[in-house]
């Protein structure tokens, strides 16, 4: 146990015990993780909830409930999930923006087929594009473009 009360006790106005569940998860100097954890969970849920999960798991399980609960407060609405939409829209944006470039880049190798690359850029560009091809995902709600070596290009859907 850490000297003194935990965060949780001092929140509950309670003595601190040795056993304290709250206490290795909680410390003393971080009042304002339980203070997030307590007003989305209650203090009480989360100490049923700790104890009926293993001790190896704890210390996540605590992370994760004050993450979300963080979260709540910032954003009541949509919590963690407008966090995760937001990524998902940055992501389609970018695979947009990935195709509108490989086309240029077909576009550009389809109208010189015979001029070598002279830029260290537009060479880095062109590699970087024809590699990121496998880690657009597979059900993409827009065509992928793709560019075979036989100056042909080709939509996919």
């Amino acid at each position: 146990m850490i000297s003194g009360r935990c965060a949780a006790c001092k929140s509950q106005r309670r003595r601190c015990p040795s056993d304290c569940i709250f206490s290795p998860y909680f410390p003393p100097n971080d009042p304002q993780k339980f203070a997030y954890v307590h007003k989305i969970y209650g203090g009480s849920n989360v100490g049923k909830m700790l104890q009926q999960i293993p001790a190896y798991a704890r210390e996540q399980a605590v992370d994760t409930l004050y993450l979300e609960a963080k979260c709540r407060i910032e954003d009541p609405t949509y919590g963690c999930a407008g966090i995760i939409f937001r990524l998902y829209q940055h992501i389609h944006e970018r695979e947009i923006e990935l195709a509108k470039i490989q086309t240029q880049i077909a576009f550009h190798k389809l109208q010189n087929p015979h001029v070598e690359v002279e830029s260290n850029f537009t060479a880095l560009s062109t590699i970087e594009a024809e590699s990121n091809l496998d880690i657009l995902p597979a059900q993409s709600s827009m065509g992928q473009f793709q560019y075979d070596h036989s100056n042909q290009a080709h939509w996919f859907y």
